[in-house]
């Protein structure tokens, strides 16, 4: 699988209403730990196929960030069944981002 971008008018269908677990990740294109994580979380779709990965521009779509109180970026959400269920902020490796999904999501 692959990241999809998506935007205000495709969130509800795209993660609220998603069978299975979202991963968002809320992001700027002038932001650089953005640009350091994106290769990661494509890395990641490409394995975890049981789990969705969408990204956000919050500049394109500040109606989102504010709704979701995305203060800093990269912030990554994962939601299951329409619901928040962690929410973390920052770069990390790959490592990082596996044990934040495992948390949230167990296998």
């Amino acid at each position: 699988m692959s990241v999809s971008l998506i935007d205000k008018t495709n969130f509800e269908s795209e993660v609220l209403k998603a069978q299975g677990p979202v991963f968002v990740d809320f992001y700027a294109d002038w932001c650089g730990p953005c640009k350091l994580t994106s290769p990661i979380i494509e890395e990641l779709s490409a394995e975890m196929t049981k789990m969705k990965f969408v990204k956000v521009d919050v500049d394109k779509n500040p109606e989102l960030a504010g709704h979701y109180s995305i203060f800093s970026i990269p912030t990554f959400m994962i939601f299951k069944d329409g619901k928040v269920v962690t929410q973390f902020v920052g770069a990390m490796g790959k490592e990082g981002f596996l044990s934040e999904i495992n948390k949230a999501i167990p296998s």
